[in-house]
């Protein structure tokens, strides 16, 4: 715990899966693809990768002169690079801004996050491919990115940091007679308390069926002699009649 940290410092895939970086076992394929590759950076990208920013989630729509624009606010730009498909020429949503002095990174880094450009939100986060040791991008598994629906979530990075682990106390069970043994006799004696308590609960339901029983039937025989003086009464009114 002395050495965590919200942020990586060195990039495990399967720390980059876990939710607070203590996983010991891979949750998803992405996580063993990234484990088992071997990823070295593009030798063609030029430029310091100390004074480098990555800016993603982009509008497809957004141009190099667009982000020259926003960008230039924070300090002098020496190199834009809006990554863009082989093919179909078309921007895949993320770039790379290059400045000549780090406080101008650091600012742009600090105020340019959920910059709204195009109706898009952008995140703005250093660049990490030639910085971060064992870094291993998205489309072998690794990055910092992800979504819930498909279980494949990274953490550790500026957008979703690690959460602090939760360290519970190593705390003895008493289930299993653990702990002080005041603690044993006082619950051995709280069962005893238990059992005498059931056995005079036992006792009393039995004295009040008794007593319900008696008064059930001191009520029938009472119902007798009623209508045995009622058949009385009536054989009078009879022979009265007659």
């Amino acid at each position: 715990m002395a050495d965590w940290a919200p942020i990586a410092k060195e990039y495990d895939p399967l720390k980059a899966g876990s939710i607070d970086g203590t996983d010991e076992e891979p949750h998803d394929r992405a996580i063993w693809r990234a484990m088992l590759a071997r990823y070295v950076p593009n030798k063609g990208v030029t430029g310091d990768p100390h004074l480098t920013l990555f800016v993603a989630r982009l509008n497809l729509q957004t141009t190099e002169e667009k982000l020259k624009e926003v960008f230039s606010r924070y300090g002098d730009i020496r190199k834009i690079r809006l990554v863009r498909d082989l093919v179909t020429g078309f921007s895949k949503g993320y770039a790379f801004v290059e400045y000549k002095e780090e406080r101008a990174l650091l600012k742009a880094h600090r105020d340019a996050n959920r910059l709204v450009i195009d109706q898009h939100e952008i995140f703005v986060d250093f660049e990490l491919e030639r910085t971060l040791k064992g870094w291993i991008p998205r489309r072998l598994g690794g990055g910092f990115g992800g979504k819930k629906e498909s279980g494949q979530l990274r953490f550790g990075g500026r957008d979703r940091p690690f959460r602090k682990p939760i360290n519970l106390p190593n705390v003895k069970n008493d289930f299993y007679g653990e702990g002080s043994s005041e603690k044993r006799n006082w619950n051995r004696e709280g069962s005893r308390d238990w059992r005498t308590r059931d056995r005079d609960h036992e006792r009393s339901r039995d004295k009040r069926w008794g007593e319900r029983e008696r008064s059930w039937a001191w009520g029938d025989s009472e119902r007798e002699r009623d209508s045995r003086e009622e058949r009385s009464r009536g054989r009078d009114r009879k022979d009265r009649d007659r």
